[in-house]
Formats: structure tokens, sequence, C-alpha cells
């Protein structure tokens, strides 16, 4: 058997992992690369193998650094199952038709500032057609239901509370050659404890081979009520200063968790009241998603429906959800204090970079982020203190004032992380590979669980693989 580490692989987006054994080839992830624009534009566009020779695919979840270049995938050849759980599928017929048309849009805006320059016109990496034509080969399985996937291969998922439909993915592989078992435990992406809306992850009984995120490996989050009282302050003072504040979100996810988050400081009267906007199409069908799936949340979010007037997390007076584009548009035109929530998360396409170059350069404005920032995106970039960026072949100053809090966060920290790993059953744990972090986090990490008593541990490079 052999694993090849072909994205995320001291890095965090592009997440794709290539698994052959029996003659198969079992893809895990087929993530969208995201940084510099013409580099991620060639990754994305061509693939490290052959699309046609992948037998199937099996999926984490649905954010688009995990699923988000699959309409490249099939429309390059692949023809066989993506295998996840039910509410994955559902999320991705939202989340990569919007990404197709977020391409689109992008692509046509970009192209009229290249015609005013007298520059070549650019295509799409995909279009909402070609996502449209990737959801047939979707299929949703449920949690702890073992699924063959290729001879001598079977899926199992596992709850992994880093999203809606998140799974930790248990391989059980069988070498026809050889007669070798082994079992392949992928942490995907694992959510927090004691965090809202979501259940916490749960932790397969054993593992010969683990492949281990690394997000947040050499550092530790603050709390959800030290997030929440920062969002409070932020806000509070925002609104003294007559701003906005304009927050990059991802829209599946930390979009409803902002905005659950708001709707009980609301409730409280810990915030004023102004309007809250969440500009995303996809955030509007996502939360819709989140809506019809109540099996999901955790008791908080219960206790808050009997206890806060009755209402639904993601719902409360003064908030209202955007899908038109003539009204986004409007929001330009904003001159009172007011929320704006939109994707996407890194600020590097869709309706949040139009709210960024009306409102960064008015030093009465808040640009607060709430997630990770890659490095190469404009979001890192204007985290890092730029005092200026481009947006849209533009140039922007930045008087905006800049903030983040890292207690939404979605991932599970170092603390966390090593205690997922350390309720594994290890005395099979063959080899660790540290995987979907930049280098500190990842590097840092294996330190980490090195000092747990692992010893076969491997932070592997793009492109490495390795003989099992």
């Amino acid at each position: 058997m052999h694993i090849t580490f072909q994205g995320a692989a001291q890095e965090v987006t592009g997440s794709m992992h290539l698994i052959e054994i029996n003659g198969k080839r079992i893809l895990m992830e087929c993530g969208m690369y995201q940084g510099r624009r013409a580099e991620a534009y060639d990754r994305n566009l061509h693939f490290p193998f052959d699309p046609k020779t992948i037998d199937a695919l099996v999926l984490s979840h649905a954010h688009i650094d995990h699923s988000g270049n699959i309409p490249n995938l099939v429309k390059q050849g692949f023809k066989g199952h993506i295998w996840c759980t039910a509410a994955t599928r559902n999320l991705c017929a939202y989340m990569l038709l919007d990404s197709g048309h977020i391409q689109e849009s992008d692509v046509e805006y970009l192209n009229k500032q290249k015609a005013r320059k007298g520059e070549p016109a650019v295509e799409p990496l995909y279009t909402q057609a070609d996502a449209e034509r990737a959801m047939p080969y979707f299929s949703g399985v449920g949690f702890h239901q073992p699924t063959t996937v290729a001879d001598g291969v079977s899926v199992t998922f596992y709850t992994a509370g880093h999203i809606l439909g998140s799974a930790v993915v248990a391989l059980d592989l069988h070498e026809n050659a050889t007669g070798k078992d082994w079992r392949l435990v992928f942490s995907g992406d694992l959510g927090r404890k004691d965090m809202p809306i979501l259940r916490e992850s749960e932790t397969p009984e054993r593992a010969d081979i683990l492949l281990i995120e690394s997000t947040y490996g050499d550092r530790l989050h603050g709390t959800a009520e030290e997030a929440q009282t920062k969002l409070r302050d932020l806000v509070r003072a925002t609104v003294r200063r007559q701003g906005k504040v304009i927050i990059p979100a991802f829209a599946v996810g930390r979009t409803q968790e902002i905005v659950y988050a708001l709707n009980q400081s609301e409730t409280e009267g810990d915030i004023p009241q102004i309007p809250v906007f969440v500009d995303s199409p996809l955030a509007v069908n996502v939360t819709e998603v989140f809506r019809i799936h109540p099996e999901e949340w955790d008791e908080e979010v219960r206790a808050f429906l009997s206890g806060g007037k009755g209402r639904n997390p993601f719902d409360f007076p003064r908030l209202e959800y955007v899908r038109d584009q003539n009204r986004s548009k409007q929001l330009n035109y904003l001159r009172d204090p007011a929320i704006i929530i939109s994707a996407s998360g890194m600020a590097e396409s869709g309706r949040i970079l139009h709210h960024l170059k009306n409102n960064i350069e008015d030093a009465d404005n808040t640009v607060l982020f709430v997630g990770f920032q890659a490095e190469h995106t404009l979001g890192r970039y204007i985290l890092d203190g730029a005092s200026r960026v481009k947006i849209f072949g533009e140039e922007y100053d930045v008087h905006a004032q800049i903030a983040a809090i890292d207690g939404y966060s979605a991932h599970a920290d170092q603390g966390e992380l090593l205690s997922w790993t350390q309720s594994l059953d290890r005395s099979r744990l063959q080899r660790t590979f540290v995987i979907h972090g930049e280098q500190p986090s990842a590097f840092t990490f294996a330190e980490k669980l090195r000092e747990t008593g692992l010893t076969q541990v491997a932070v592997p490079t793009r492109g490495q693989s390795f003989e099992l």
C-alpha cells in the first residue's frame, strides 16, 4: 500500500491524499488550494495525477479547502463514487454551485478591469454547470455504517464536530497480495470541545495509521466566553464611532456561530440593536440546512431555544439574510452602524471583497476576522498589518480597525488535538502523519506527539509518498 500527500502538507489548503492498494486508487479529499492567485489557479487546474485513474473519492466534510476542486476532478474524467455523510452531500450541493458562481462573477468583474487596461481576459477555474455535473457522483452514508468503497477498502464515518456533517474517516484496508490489514484513521478537521451548536468529536477505537490535522498545532484558543466578551466589546466600540463591523466568515459553520453569538448578546441586551446582514447566498442556503438538522445541535442550543424567548438560534429581529445581488449592493450606501457578515472567510472571493473595498479605508469601521487566514490570502495580508491591499486589481489603504477573535475557531487547538490522539488505542499505531498545518504548527505539533510517546511521526511534504 502507498499513500501520497498531494495537498495540505505543511499548508492548510488544497487537501488531497492518494491511497493506492490492490490496484485501486482512492483519493481522500479534493480541496481547492487558496493562496497567490496565479499559483492557486495553476495548482487547482492541473492535478498531480490523471483524474480518470481515480477509482473512488472519500470526503471528510464540505469546506472548500477539502471539497472545492471536485468539479474539476469530474470535468477531467473522474467517474467513481464520492463517499461522504448525507449532510456533507447536502452542503456540497450548495457550496460547489456557489463556488462556480463566484468564480464566474469574479472573472467577469476582473475581465472588465483587464479590458480597460488592454489586458487579455481570463477563464474561470470551473463554472456552475461543471459543479452541477459533479453532484450525481456523490453518495451520502450515515455515521458508524461501514461501507465498501473499493476492493479491500471500506469506510466508516465518525462525528468530527467541526461543521455540519463533518467526519473523522476510518478506512479499513486489506491488501490482497500480502493478506495484511490496516486501519487508517484520518482526523479530517476536528472541532473543539464545549463549543455551541454541534456535538463534539468522536475518536475511533483504534488506528494502525493516523493522519492528523495540525491547523492550530502550535497554540491554544481562548474560551468561548472570552470570544463572546471580545465580540461584544468590539461591536460596542465600533457603534460608538458610528462605524460598521465587517466580518469575513466561512459560509458553513462560522457564519452560523457568529449569528448565534450575536443572537445571544442581543437577547441579553449586551450589544446595541443595530442591523445585522448575512450577505452571502451560500450562507443563507447553508443556514437552511442547519435548520433542518436539529438532531446535530448540542444541548446548549436546545437550552437557548427553551430559555431564549423561543427564538431560533439563527434568527432575531434585526437580522436580515441577503440573497439578492441588488440588495447586496445597497449595503454599500449604509451610513449608520451595522454588522455585515459575508463570505469568503479568507477574503479571497465573493461579496466580502466588495464590502472590504467600500469600507476598509474608513477608520470608523472594524474588519473582524473570526477564522484561520492562510498564507498569501487577502485576509492574511490584512490581519498581518498590511497598510495597502489590492482588491479586484485596485489598491486601497487600510484605515479601518483590524481585529481577530480566535475563540470562535472550529478547529481544535493544540491541547484538544493532543487529547483526541491520546484517546486512541495506541497499541497498534505504527505511523502518524501530521498534515493540514503550516510549517510552524505542523512541526511543533509533531514534536508534542513525540513527547507523548509516539515515535514514528512524520510531517510530509507535498508530493511525498510512503510505502506501508
